[in-house]
């Protein structure tokens, strides 16, 4: 097995791709085919949600990354990482001294790919469209900041922040500030189904059964116009229901690429290079891992009961059992690497005691054991996550101090059911809408977060964000960042487990792998090409 290393540029210090398992010739699809993506993300239309793909309402990472094909943003998050740089816009930029008025300017000849023109207002539409809607996802918290969009003529779009926010240019290179046609999208009306319609790279073609995409076919747009290059002209991406089915496609030469999700029995024989036509790129990742309490419900109200879990979870042993070197354990909100970011439970709880944890329910008054449920998904976050839960329930109990189940269900039927409160402890996962410390706090913690948390604590909401978002320098902000993870390490209303490094797996005439996924996990389908493995 040749290993090679690559070491891109990046803001956070994270992206640095390990190429494992580099060989002879193959492939799957074939030189002048579209490059094949597995994935096993699924793209279901329900009851609860009967418009997964429309901007206004996406809002994880799977749909995220099929909008950011397709959907066109103002700006975007470089290849190399660091700010984000124009990419509808021409340019942009903050006009005043105090961070509130946010002036682009549009690029010229810009196109939907049905070939109508964009302007100022169709800006203006998208935007103000995803606000009114405000959809249950959350997703539009992110624009939370906007008091007003203005446009001046065809070309300038003006956005009036109630307060300042250094990290508006992020939120405008999101999917929920997509610029989409006002002809295909209803102003007051989610857009249902999986049809979508925007000016970005590529146009999206679905095949669908029993409500869900099999296949979502990328079709190079002729009319694109924008910063990236696209170096192929078709990609399809298939989902699988599993990791193990999506391996064996990729062996069988089914598939040329595959993403989300692989277990860590996939990645271990991946790294270990038994086929020579296959690479493994492994990246550091900004993807977390986290427990969410309910902070109403009586099994967990107590702050004492959410302080002796935080007490007793043994991060270490949960890792090292479950994931190995592809997870690191997490002591905050804010992934490792990221500006900002402070061990804060660490700091407070430091190993795990059973004594500790006892003190701090005797103090409560707590009787014990504490009878609470565990809940997760079960086909959302790969089959791992069935394992890691196992592990929690059983540090947890083994204390004496606590009496756990878990319960794992669908992830159509989990995030209904997590958004009407039916849970009181709840696991999920947080891949970073984009690489700043606000967007680990302010989607769990600010009046609109996006899990519909009872948590709410005044002085973060109405002081520490605001404030850390005045600081276009974002180490300036450290103090209140550090503040805002220590006051989340007492009240515990999130309780942070581990981060994970993420992986693309191809076949090795694959090219443009090391850039299919920024630390974002954002798909970037239009690095892919097709040579010859070097």
């Amino acid at each position: 097995m040749n290993r090679k290393t690559m070491v891109l540029p990046a803001v956070v210090g994270l992206l640095a791709p390990v190429l494992a398992a580099c060989g002879g010739s193959g492939s799957g699809s074939g030189g002048g085919d579209a490059i094949v993506v597995g994935t096993t993300d699924r793209f279901t239309v329900t009851k609860a949600a009967p418009a997964p793909l429309d901007p206004a309402y996406a809002y994880d990472v799977g749909t995220w990354n099929i909008l950011r094909q397709t959907v066109q943003t103002l700006m975007i998050q470089p290849k190399g990482e660091g700010d984000p740089v124009p990419e509808a816009a021409q340019k942009c930029g903050f006009t005043d001294s105090g961070n509130e008025r946010y002036a682009c300017t549009l690029r010229d000849g810009l196109k939907f790919a049905n070939g109508d023109k964009i302007t100022a207002a169709d800006v203006k539409y998208s935007i103000d469209r995803a606000r009114a809607i405000k959809a249950d996802s959350g997703v539009s918290a992110l624009l939370n900041t906007i008091d007003t969009v203005e446009t001046q003529g065809d070309n300038e779009v003006i956005f009036h922040l109630k307060t300042a926010d250094a990290t508006f240019p992020y939120k405008l290179s999101t999917p929920v500030a997509g610029i989409v046609n006002p002809d295909d999208y209803e102003k007051n009306k989610l857009r249902d189904g999986f049809d979508v319609d925007g000016s970005g790279p590529y146009t999206l073609s679905a095949d669908v059964k029993d409500n869900a995409i099999v296949k979502a076919t990328f079709t190079k747009n002729p009319n694109y116009k924008g910063t990236l290059k696209v170096n192929n002209s078709k990609v399809d991406m298939v989902s699988y229901d599993d990791a193990s089915a999506m391996g064996s496609a990729l062996d069988k030469g089914d598939i040329d690429v595959m993403t989300r999700t692989m277990s860590p029995d996939l990645i271990r024989k991946l790294s270990a290079g038994t086929n020579s036509s296959e690479d493994l790129v492994e990246m550091s990742g900004l993807e977390i891992r986290y427990l969410a309490f309910n902070t109403n419900a009586p099994s967990v109200k107590s702050k004492a009961v959410r302080q002796a879990m935080a007490q007793l979870i043994n991060r270490g042993e949960l890792v090292s059992k479950v994931y190995g070197t592809q997870a690191d354990p997490l002591y905050s909100l804010v992934a490792a690497g990221v500006t900002g970011h402070s061990n804060s439970f660490f700091n407070k709880y430091g190993e795990p005691s059973v004594p500790k944890a006892k003190s701090l329910l005797i103090k409560a008054g707590i009787n014990t054991p504490v009878k609470l449920t565990l809940h997760y998904t079960t086909d959302h976050y790969g089959s791992a996550t069935a394992k890691e839960f196992q592990i929690l329930q059983k540090q947890l109990n083994d204390s004496g101090l606590f009496d756990v189940s878990i319960q794992g269900a669908k992830w159509d039927d989990f995030v209904p059911a997590e958004r009407k409160g039916e849970y009181d402890v709840w696991g999920m996962g947080w891949f970073p809408d984009f690489p700043d410390p606000d967007n680990y706090l302010a989607p769990f913690l600010d009046t609109d977060n996006f899990l519909k948390l009872p948590y709410k604590n005044s002085r973060i909401i109405n002081t520490l964000i605001p404030d850390s978002r005045r600081e276009a320098d974002r180490i300036a902000a450290g103090d209140d960042l550090t503040t805002i993870q220590d006051i989340v390490a007492d009240d515990v209303p999130i309780l942070p487990l581990w981060q994970g490094k993420q992986y693309v797996a191809a076949r090795d005439d694959v090219t443009g792998t090391a850039y299919a996924l920024n630390s974002s996990s954002t798909l970037q389908l239009w690095e892919l090409g097709r040579g010859t493995s070097n």
